[in-house]
C-alpha cells in the first residue's frame, strides 16, 4: 500500500486548522498541525513532512521568517504559503522568501488540494538522465545543476523552472506554458512569479561571471540561448 503523504499545517487558527486536518484526511493524507512557527520548526526537525502548508500573519515568529528557515535546511521541501494579503508585493515577498507557492484567503479548499497535488507530484523521483546546453548541465535525479565545474543547489521550483527551459532550448516561452509546465496553472496577468523565478534562476547561473543563457523576449516571453 502507497504511503500517504504528510502534510504540516500551520496556522494560528484554530478552526482553519481544524478544516484542513479533516478536509485533507478525507482526501487520503496525513495531515499534522503546528499552532506557531516554533512548534512548527520543532515538528518538521523531528519528523519531516512531505509538505507544508504556512500562514504568513502569526505571532511571534511570522510565516515569511519560518520559511526562509525551512528553506535554509531544505531546498526542496514543498511550501506552499497562505496569505490574507493579494498585493502582488505580498505575493512576491513570500516567493522571495522561498515558498513554492501561495493561495490567498479565503480560498476554496479545491484549489488548495489541487496545488498540494501538483507540489507533491514535482517531489516524485525523476528519470535518471541529464540535460545539457552549452556550459550548463542538469542531472535530473540529483536535480542539481552545474555550470562549468561550479554545483548550483537548486529549490524545487528553480529546478521545475530551469528544466523547462533545458527541455525547450532555443525556443521562446510564453507565461501561459511556463505557468502550465512548472506550476500547473496561471496565477494571473498581474502576478510577478515567473519574473521573481527567473532572477533566481539567472542570479544562480551567472554567481560564477558566466554570460547571461536566460533571456527575455520583450512582449513575448523568454528563451534559453547563447548570446544575446
Amino acid at each position: 500500500m502507497e504511503k500517504a503523504a504528510n502534510i504540516l499545517i500551520v496556522d494560528d487558527d484554530e478552526a482553519i486548522r481544524s478544516s484542513l486536518r479533516r478536509s485533507l484526511a478525507l482526501e487520503g493524507y496525513k495531515a499534522s498541525i503546528a499552532t506557531d512557527g516554533d512548534e512548527a520548526l520543532r515538528l518538521v526537525r523531528e519528523q519531516p513532512p512531505d509538505l507544508v502548508v504556512l500562514d504568513v500573519m502569526m505571532p511571534t515568529l511570522d510565516g515569511l521568517e519560518v520559511c526562509r528557515r525551512l528553506r535554509a535546511s531544505d531546498t526542496e521541501l514543498p511550501i506552499i504559503m497562505l496569505t490574507a494579503r493579494d498585493a502582488v508585493p505580498d505575493r512576491v515577498a513570500g516567493l522571495e522568501n522561498g515558498a513554492d507557492d501561495y493561495l490567498v484567503k479565503p480560498f476554496a479548499f479545491e484549489e488548495l488540494l489541487a496545488r498540494i497535488r501538483v507540489r507533491l507530484r514535482r517531489r516524485e523521483a525523476p528519470d535518471r538522465h541529464e540535460l545539457l546546453f552549452a556550459d550548463l548541465r542538469l542531472d535530473t535525479a540529483a536535480r542539481e545543476a552545474q555550470r562549468g565545474e561550479r554545483v548550483i543547489a537548486l529549490t524545487t521550483t528553480e529546478y521545475e523552472l530551469l528544466r523547462c527551459f533545458l527541455e525547450h532550448p532555443r525556443r521562446v516561452l510564453n507565461r501561459d506554458l511556463i505557468y502550465r509546465r512548472v506550476w500547473g496553472y496561471d496565477f494571473g496577468s498581474e502576478s510577478k512569479v515567473i519574473e521573481v523565478y527567473v532572477k533566481y534562476l539567472r542570479d544562480k547561473l551567472e554567481a560564477g561571471g558566466e554570460a547571461r543563457l536566460i533571456h527575455t523576449v520583450r512582449g513575448a516571453g523568454y528563451v534559453l540561448k547563447q548570446g544575446d
